[in-house]
């Protein structure tokens, strides 16, 4: 990164989002980034947060954007219907590009209860009907960076001198921090990326302001979008207790959005011309484990 005066980044607006139980076999969900406010947040579009057991998220269609979702605890099944199959687990993170015609099934495996985040990332429209593609990033294999008072893991993009081997098609950062009670650490990302985070354990103070979140809390962070991915911005991070904390960067994406159930296009017309493209049997057989 460039050698210009770092942009300092602060907590833009924070909140705790609301769980609803649901009873079996969804036991309880809650909407971190929603989707309505997906300008504020671009190139991510909405993050949610689910508890469920086997039987919710089976043989369904994407098209228009990638998905990545993070294991928090319990084994996920990854079944599609171009013949992948996969279990993760608590810390392991799958990447998918649903691109032009997604269909996956994601599952609790046997009878556990699974806990996962998964956020949506837009694609722009120039990659809406890209080839589909799944990725798996095993825990293990997420480089740790060990810092003084904690450990940075990193999924995607470059962070702390380690290189994430997540294959976005549009390059973002993600990354998971660990700190100790007291350790005080400066997180640095792209200047022009926009940048929200979500709390998985502890308390923390971020920025200048030191505003305080705890666990669920989830907040976005100030940035430069004028500014250039070379130039660098810093994010001040104290623990308030032993914490643990997501962070996830891109590029907005400022287009037009259209939303239509399991599909994120560019204009209604695409989302009706996906649903047809479904009917006639586009997207291919169903998701099922062989």
């Amino acid at each position: 990164m460039s050698s210009k005066p770092t942009f300092n980044r602060e907590v833009r607006e924070f909140w705790y989002p609301k769980y609803s139980k649901n009873g079996y076999p969804h036991v309880q969900q809650g909407i971190i980034l929603n989707p309505e406010k997906n300008e504020e947040f671009s190139p991510f579009i909405l993050m949610a947060e689910d508890w469920y057991k086997r039987g919710i998220f089976s043989d369904h269609p994407h098209r228009g954007f990638q998905t990545v979702t993070y294991v928090v605890d319990g084994r996920l099944e990854h079944i599609d219907n171009a013949g992948g199959y996969s279990l993760l687990d608590a810390g392991d993170v799958q990447y998918m590009n649903a691109g032009w015609a997604a269909r996956h099934a994601e599952e609790a495996f046997d009878d556990d209860l699974i806990h996962t985040l998964q956020v949506w990332l837009n694609l722009p429209k120039s990659l809406k009907q890209t080839e589909t593609s799944y990725q798996n990033i095993r825990v293990e294999d997420a480089p740790v960076v060990n810092i003084d008072g904690g450990t940075v893991r990193v999924y995607s993009g470059e962070i702390a001198g380690a290189t994430g081997p997540m294959k976005s098609l549009v390059p973002i950062t993600m990354s998971e921090i660990t700190l100790r009670e007291g350790t005080d650490y400066t997180h640095v990302l792209p200047e022009n990326h926009n940048s929200f985070l979500y709390m998985l354990a502890g308390e923390m103070e971020f920025g200048e302001s030191k505003t305080k979140i705890a666990k669920t809390g989830a907040a976005t962070l100030s940035f430069n979008e004028e500014g250039t991915v070379s130039n660098r911005s810093e994010l001040k991070i104290k623990a308030v207790s032993k914490s643990k904390v997501l962070i996830y960067s891109g590029v907005p994406i400022r287009e037009e959005i259209a939303f239509g159930g399991p599909f994120v296009m560019n204009s209604q017309e695409e989302i009706r011309e996906a649903f047809r493209d479904l009917q006639r049997g586009v997207f291919g057989p169903s998701a099922v484990k062989k």
